[in-house]
């Protein structure tokens, strides 16, 4: 196992004159008269450790095996490296292969391979450099997430995989059922007889935890859950996955403003965060995905966010003068058009948009007092548009009753969640955050499917 001082990027802040030990898969291999170059990477950090073997220093049937993509453990002294952009490099005196690989067979060449094509080789596209600081970013951005809450007092929730309420009343979600589909079970109108099912109901992956999160808001005061989510669209954009993982806050004792200071200050912490800690990597995005990344990114952290009303929104958009492919009228949602627009044009920083029309938001959301509107938000970044979608939620069980109803959501299903406003019930807000959007965010990948470790979309469950 490595430990800390094993890894690469430990090695690569050591002294010359230092004796080590480095293990990893060659990521090349390079053979000149009496000597032979390898580089290394055991995925620690963007750079590799360049071991330098002379000739008769390693038994020859040991460097045989020593190809591109095997796994090996070398042994020996730091010394100066005289290749530009590296410190040191390891004069190799032992060399074991710990793991064998067929060179010729071997798809991770040294040339350029295209994203849909690593698509394929999922098993194998970590070892590149752009997917290794993919998901170096995605662990720190998750490592961030976690203390962002942490230091606020916000306590950590599981909410379920499995529910049977839908969120969003979108309809859009995976079944789980033990029954079997070539017998199904039926009742004598010829409907299904979920009663002999395992939960003895229809069952399905959830969209979201934010209803199981208001239960704990309303007993803990701030809580938060992170975990997957699940959506049943059947759309193969890049924007869009089966399989998701989201961040959901929620706040006992808040309203939209308080709602959209934390959504700021968070989004605030966690990009400050990632620049802090993954700069070799953000560099490379920087330079070969995104040439705005860094610029965009330091832009968020140091800019305060506009904050305008949906009204404003229309308003502003009807003015621009611009032949927008989706129509601009009240009523309408916005669209990435639009969103772009007014961070990157008109306002050139992240826009906080609030009070939609209620027929285009979710159910849970609270009434203004126009009857029209309704206390959401959208924070909207540069270079993406929406980021994150959240609202102060509805907390009076008359309101909220007639919206279910309004939207032809089945309310015996959501008695629980008309329960907690006849007990206790409290102003609470939250909203939502897509970690893989917010990846696409930080690094400039264009295609979510390359932010996620194994891509979820319809026709594809490979791995």
């Amino acid at each position: 196992m490595l430990k800390p001082g094993d890894y690469i990027r430990d090695i690569l802040r050591s002294e010359p004159g230092k004796s080590v030990t480095a293990r990893g898969w060659i990521k090349t291999r390079r053979d000149s008269k009496g000597v032979h170059f390898l580089q290394l990477s055991d995925g620690s950090c963007f750079r590799d450790l360049q071991v330098v073997i002379p000739e008769g220093s390693v038994a020859d049937d040991v460097l045989h095996e020593a190809t591109t993509g095997a796994s090996v453990e070398v042994s020996g002294e730091l010394v100066p490296s005289p290749a530009a952009g590296q410190r040191v490099e390891l004069q190799a005196r032992a060399l074991t292969v710990v793991g064998p690989a067929d060179a010729k067979s071997y798809p991770l060449q040294k040339k350029g391979h295209s994203f849909e094509f690593l698509r394929e080789i999922a098993h194998l596209r970590p070892r590149t450099n752009t997917f290794g600081a993919v998901f170096r970013v995605r662990s720190a951005l998750s490592f961030a997430i976690h203390s962002f809450f942490h230091e606020r007092g916000f306590v950590y929730v599981h909410t379920p995989i499995i529910t049977a309420s839908d969120c969003e009343g979108a309809g859009a979600m995976f079944g789980v059922t033990t029954l079997d589909l070539q017998n199904l079970p039926r009742l004598a109108e010829g409907k299904v007889d979920y009663a002999r099912d395992f939960f003895g109901k229809p069952a399905y992956l959830t969209v979201s935890g934010q209803l199981e999160g208001e239960i704990f808001a309303l007993a803990l005061g701030n809580v938060y859950t992170f975990g997957p989510t699940f959506r049943a669209e059947n759309s193969n954009t890049p924007r869009h996955l089966a399989e998701f993982w989201m961040i959901e806050p929620e706040m006992a004792f808040c309203d939209l403003a308080d709602d959209m200071e934390l959504a700021e200050d968070f989004l605030k912490y966690v990009i400050g965060y990632v620049l802090d800690q993954c700069g070799p990597d953000l560099e490379f995005f920087n330079e070969r995905i995104d040439k705005s990344v860094l610029a965009t990114l330091e832009h968020v952290v140091t800019s305060p966010f506009e904050r305008i009303t949906y009204t404003e929104a229309v308003r502003l958009l009807e003015q621009a003068g611009k032949n927008w492919e989706f129509p601009v009228h009240w009523g309408a949602d916005l669209q990435s058009e639009h969103e772009r627009y007014l961070t990157e044009e008109k306002f050139r920083r992240p826009v906080i948009v609030t009070d939609y029309p209620r027929e285009i938001k979710a159910f849970y959301m609270r009434m203004n007092d126009d009857g029209k509107t309704v206390r959401a938000m959208d924070v909207l970044a540069p270079r993406i548009g929406e980021i994150i979608g959240g609202s102060q939620r509805e907390e009076r069980t008359d309101v909220l009753r007639e919206r279910i109803r309004a939207q032809n959501l089945n309310e015996d299903a959501y008695w629980w969640y008309l329960e907690l406003r006849k007990y206790g019930s409290v102003p609470h807000a939250g909203f939502g955050l897509g970690l893989e959007r917010m990846l696409m965010y930080l690094t400039g990948m264009k295609n979510i499917r390359d932010v996620v470790p194994f891509a979820r979309t319809p026709g594809s469950a490979e791995f």
